[in-house]
């Protein structure tokens, strides 16, 4: 498979490509401080079938956003890097839901 390939040309819209997913966020939080099992993130995530996890920790691992070793999945620097991005939208979100009269989740805080 040649994910990377099919990434759009416009440095926007191919971030969105490489962190999009329903729990690729989910993920890539739960990973900033520390590597995880897959058992760690499916019972971080139970909402998220075990299925999709593996689905997106692969595709995330063909981008460079993480590695896996013998017993766990932790992020590369370059998955890192993506920290204050997730924070931004983390505010960004929470800003988009009080203008809005929503409820934003706090389950994704930084």
């Amino acid at each position: 498979m040649h994910v990377i390939k099919e990434l759009p040309d416009v440095p926007a819209e191919r971030a969105i490509k490489v962190i999009g997913g329903r729990w690729k966020i989910y993920i890539l939080f739960f990973m900033f401080d520390a590597p995880r099992r897959f058992s760690e993130l499916c019972r971080l995530i139970p909402a998220a079938s075990q299925k999709v996890l593996v689905e997106h920790l692969h595709e995330l691992e063909e981008h460079g956003i993480v590695r896996r070793d013998a017993s766990s999945w932790s992020l590369t620097p370059l998955g890192q890097s993506l920290r204050p991005v997730v924070d931004m939208l983390c505010s960004w979100g929470r800003r988009h839901a009080d203008e809005h009269g929503d409820v934003a989740t706090e389950s994704l805080t930084t």
